[in-house]
């Protein structure tokens, strides 16, 4: 298993993550050796925004003798309230949820304390100021929680986030189908109204949040990214085609900022599959193919970061000079953190010879020779 850095956090954490809200579907049995499983598979990262307390006992039991190997999200703002989950600000339920989640664990701190699913502005007033906000920074400030992050599926609020300087990771939705629609603070609407959507590319509200976080070191970790199941499904799948699971997870792990995404699984076989991706062929891992030929989209001139022009006579991380240009070009100057990834790539976009054999390969028309020219003249180099 292949690990990343999660942004400014600075920790390890493997690329394909455990999404952990299944759980409590089956016996606590058979749960806590799917998460030993998917553990001995490489996994290290684990989501935990189920306040229930089957959920959080079966992981508690799963970490045992093990917990320093582990980095989970623990949600803060998450309550149980007469046998239902309730998000809620106020300190009277949120308070003793974490508690009672720390003590299942059995654990004295989280890796990443995330303030929980914030997606409208109201919400974002009420998280950011007052006692919620205070207390979150009190369990920091003691240890109690190592990072700050926050989970959202609002883009706007995601660079609120990134730009509090506090927050150090967000646990984001993505998926090409949620990259496509517009910002919302309704979660329901991104699952709906895909009949007459206008699928014209990658919503800028949403690339603009990738670029911000990679500028800032921001990491992401991904939720939803199987859409709920439904990109498995032709008949389901808004592009009228069907995506395997390597070919999301990469989807995933190619947008800039993202570290791990989380996956929610039932069967060890399920595990297997995303693990997979560890060992997947580019032809395996090819989501670009299947979005190029879905008749219900239109990426059409737009860089995906997929990796499908190589090889480079010249040696040139194409992909990654294209992920720079387009984080560097929507800033009115080039920030020096872009700079110093892009010139640590080595050979850079002046050394194209525009020989535009990349381009054949591109299943989006991408004028890549002209992009290459751009960012070298943007970079100077």
């Amino acid at each position: 298993m292949r690990n990343r850095i999660l942004g400014k956090t600075g920790l390890a954490v493997s690329e394909v993550g455990f999404g952990g809200e299944w759980l409590e579907r089956h016996e606590e049995a058979e749960s806590v050796a799917l998460l030993k499983y998917a553990h001995e598979k490489g996994i290290n990262i684990i989501d935990c925004w189920m306040p229930d307390p089957k959920s959080r006992d079966i992981i508690g039991k799963a970490m045992a003798g093990c917990r320093d190997s582990w980095y989970v999200q623990g949600h803060i703002g998450s309550t149980w309230q007469n046998g239902q989950y309730v998000r809620t600000r106020d300190l009277q339920y949120v308070k003793p949820a974490f508690q009672d989640m720390l003590t299942r664990f059995g654990s004295d701190y989280v890796d990443l304390g995330m303030i929980h699913y914030v997606d409208s502005l109201e919400d974002w007033e009420a998280a950011m100021n007052g006692p919620y906000i205070e207390y979150v920074h009190e369990l920091h400030e003691k240890g109690i929680i190592r990072h700050i992050g926050l989970s959202t599926h609002n883009p706007v609020i995601g660079k609120l986030a990134v730009e509090t300087g506090f927050i150090e990771m967000i646990l984001f939705s993505i998926n090409p189908a949620f990259d496509m629609r517009p910002a919302t603070d309704d979660l329901d609407s991104m699952f709906e109204g895909y009949e007459n959507a206008d699928f014209s590319g990658i919503d800028p509200e949403r690339a603009e949040f990738y670029r911000l976080c990679e500028e800032k070191n921001v990491g992401l970790t991904v939720m939803k990214g199987f859409f709920g199941g439904r990109l498995f499904d032709k008949e389901q799948s808004p592009f009228g085609v069907t995506f395997t699971p390597v070919q999301l997870i990469h989807y995933a792990l190619t947008r800039p900022g993202v570290a791990s995404i989380l996956c929610g699984y039932d069967t060890k076989e399920q595990v297997d599959a995303a693990v997979a991706y560890e060992t997947a062929t580019p032809d395996e891992t090819d989501y670009a193919s299947v979005l190029a030929s879905a008749q219900l989209h239109s990426y059409a001139g737009q860089c995906t970061y997929c990796g499908h022009c190589k090889p480079c006579p010249m040696e040139i991380d194409i992909a990654m000079v294209n992920k720079f240009y387009d984080l560097a070009a929507a800033q009115p100057a080039v920030p020096e953190s872009v700079r110093a990834h892009y010139l640590a790539l080595g050979t850079t976009a002046s050394a194209c010879i525009s020989c535009q054999s990349c381009e054949s390969r591109c299943p989006f028309g991408v004028p890549v020779a002209e992009r290459m020219t751009r960012a070298a003249e943007l970079f100077g180099c």
